[in-house]
């Protein structure tokens, strides 16, 4: 049943998601006003704004002027769902609290990636935002657990605030900030979503060099989305992939 109700609340917020990645970058409220085509400038009626929905019936055009809905607006609210669905599913709906955390941050995640993409930046009242939240759910539902939450952001952030220092063509601080937002969601479970995140970047920039040689080196890739997949990972496997390194190398329990 939750992964059932998951689904069209994942499309709600992935539809809402659109609009904050939309107008945040460009200093717009995400609260007040409603939807309106970027092209003529026509609010948009509620029937037009149904998630997934309307983009299909409408074929991926305004029905004022014609013009052009880009594919990632049905696309961000499928892959929301698709995010709520199996976080449902892997975490389960015991621990209320925890559910939350998750659903939460990969709806942060998602408006981050979305906003990254196109902007290229990672705005900062998302991630302030985000980590509000992280801490509210906390307080409420785990409250012993914040002191691990914030070691655990402040160190993951310390760490690439220092690697954007040395190397800011390759990090920036916006970067340095979302994975300390994300450590206070995941608490040590954002050190391996680091390191998944690091990987897959790293193994894109392979392949980009290993297909435009020298040029893939000035082409500017948006390393958040990385390490929102790498936080996702962080959230579904991190403590389970934290807990077998531990009694692997230190013979923990």
């Amino acid at each position: 049943m939750g992964a059932i109700l998951a689904v069209p609340a994942g499309m709600i917020l992935g539809s809402f998601a659109t609009v904050v990645a939309h107008r945040v970058p460009r200093g717009e409220s995400f609260v007040a006003g409603r939807s309106k085509c970027p092209s003529c400038g026509v609010q948009i009626a509620a029937y037009d704004n149904v998630p997934v929905v309307s983009w299909l019936i409408l074929r991926g055009r305004c029905r004022s002027c014609g013009a052009s809905i880009p594919a990632r607006y049905p696309l961000t609210e499928i892959a929301m769902a698709a995010l709520f669905v199996a976080t449902t599913l892997i975490l389960g709906t015991d621990d209320v609290g925890g559910l939350v955390n998750g659903l939460v941050l990969c709806a942060v995640l998602v408006v981050i990636t979305v906003t990254d993409l196109e902007f290229r930046v990672i705005p900062n009242k998302v991630l302030a935002a985000g980590a509000v939240a992280a801490l509210a759910i906390a307080a409420v539902s785990d409250p012993s657990s914040i002191p691990d939450r914030l070691i655990a952001a402040v160190a993951a952030g310390g760490v690439l605030f220092l690697v954007a220092l040395a190397y800011p063509r390759g990090l920036g601080m916006g970067d340095a900030k979302l994975v300390a937002m994300m450590g206070l969601f995941l608490g040590s479970a954002v050190a391996p979503a680091v390191l998944i995140g690091f990987a897959t970047g790293a193994l894109v920039g392979v392949v980009l060099i290993a297909r435009h040689g020298a040029a893939a080196r000035k082409k500017a890739v948006p390393f958040g989305p990385f390490l929102a997949l790498g936080g996702i990972v962080g959230l579904w496997w991190g403590a389970a992939i934290v807990h077998w390194y531990v009694t692997s190398f230190f013979g923990g329990s």
